[in-house]
């Protein structure tokens, strides 16, 4: 009975273009030439028929899934494909079960899981003695940075591979073999002049994303003669934001360029980074807060209005929020960037520090204690210390006996 159900489902199933277009071969496999091209490592293993346990890293669509399922096929291994937002320690418990069996008929198994970056410290410890005896080989999936989100221990135990989003080119490919299917399934089309490098500049180097557009467009093109005709104009109707990428990798990479473009005084660049952060939605009052610690760090004395201006910044942005805290933010990245730098401050209060972290912690003169209780004038507190407002030109031990002559500022 319930294969007549599971017959059913799948008969009634609209399965999306980019699924029965998902590369069956290596050689229909497009966008990673980096990983996978004549004599790459990664290609030379799977030649030897040996697996190995590997995470890729790469944003939405890059063909991470596609790119596992090829090695299994490649290698002649049995493929168990789960996905760590619906799975837990019970799903890995039965694919170990699964592989065992497998491996007495001769057959190695991958166990995939997608998203992997989502299993809690718990369930990535789960798989650690099984990929250590070889009863299955781990092949992960993550649009995470795999340092922040997977445990040191299955780190050790795996070899991360950096995936490319799809380059232009391999994207118009894909846009092209998307449509040619269409029209030998459907009905023949016309596409308008300039349609595949608007899908491929919506895209962003996601395959998935651009495969949807091209179903999605093609069935919502104008119809007349039996023939499909597709405009630049019914794609913007139907896509009406650009498809925006921003995972925990680039929320640290565009607030280091951000804070580096305002340090390097390019207002243009530093601009640029805060529509980007504004546009992903990034928390406003973070990016506030950079641009104090660069007014702060980078600016500094050189021009000490800068402080004040990034300030006021945060405290407008917490007042009217977005869209129109975008403007105050943008007034104060251009102060900045465009600010005198100097380092002195956090050269100064860093080197202090140092100093004191070493063990150079020494009390300060006698002379500059506290002297306004009764009795320091017994332990010496206080004694010989004069006003600097009436003697300004007496000079006067200000840094303990240990350190006379030490320099933290520039001058």
């Amino acid at each position: 009975m319930n294969n007549l159900f599971t017959e059913l489902e799948n008969q009634n199933k609209q399965i999306p273009l980019a699924e029965i277009l998902r590369p069956k071969t290596l050689e229909e496999f497009l966008g990673q030439s980096n990983v996978i091209s004549q004599n790459s490592p990664l290609l030379n293993l799977m030649k030897t028929q040996r697996l190995f346990s590997l995470i890729f890293w790469g944003t939405p669509g890059c063909g991470k899934t596609t790119l596992a399922r090829l090695i299994a096929a490649k290698t002649n291994a049995a493929f168990i494909e789960i996905s760590a937002v619906t799975s837990g320690v019970k799903d890995i418990k039965d694919a170990v079960e699964t592989a065992k069996m497998n491996l007495r008929s001769g057959t190695k198994t991958i166990l995939f899981i997608d998203e992997i970056h989502r299993y809690s410290k718990t369930q990535q410890d789960a798989l650690l003695p099984h990929l250590e005896n070889g009863t299955l080989f781990l092949i992960g999936s993550t649009t995470e940075n795999p340092s922040f989100q997977v445990v040191p221990a299955l780190l050790s135990r795996v070899q991360v591979i950096r995936l490319n989003s799809i380059d232009d080119g391999s994207m118009a490919q894909i846009i092209k073999r998307g449509f040619a299917y269409l029209a030998k399934q459907y009905l023949p089309m016309d596409c308008e002049s300039g349609v595949i490098d608007f899908i491929i500049n919506l895209a962003r180097g996601d395959a998935r994303y651009a495969l949807n557009v091209v179903e999605n467009a093609y069935f919502a093109s104008d119809l007349k003669d039996n023939r499909r005709n597709l405009t630049v104009s019914i794609i913007e109707s139907i896509c009406q934001k650009r498809n925006t990428r921003y995972s925990q990798q680039e929320h640290y990479d565009c607030a280091s360029a951000f804070q580096k473009s305002l340090r390097g005084s390019d207002a243009d660049a530093a601009i640029y980074y805060l529509a980007k952060m504004i546009a992903a939605g990034e928390d406003p009052r973070f990016i506030a807060r950079r641009l104090i610690t660069c007014a702060a760090e980078d600016v500094g004395n050189a021009d000490p209005m800068a402080l004040n201006v990034a300030v006021s910044a945060y405290k407008a942005v917490e007042l009217l929020g977005l869209p129109e805290g975008r403007i105050p933010l943008a007034q104060a990245v251009i102060y900045v960037a465009r600010a005198p730098k100097s380092n002195e401050t956090v050269c100064a209060i860093d080197k202090a520090l140092a100093d004191i972290d070493s063990g150079n912690d020494f009390p300060p003169p006698m002379h500059l204690r506290d002297a306004h209780y009764k009795d320091a004038s017994k332990y010496g507190f206080g004694i010989g210390y004069v006003y600097s407002h009436d003697a300004p030109d007496v000079k006067q031990q200000f840094l303990p006996d240990e350190l006379v002559g030490k320099k933290y500022t520039f001058d």
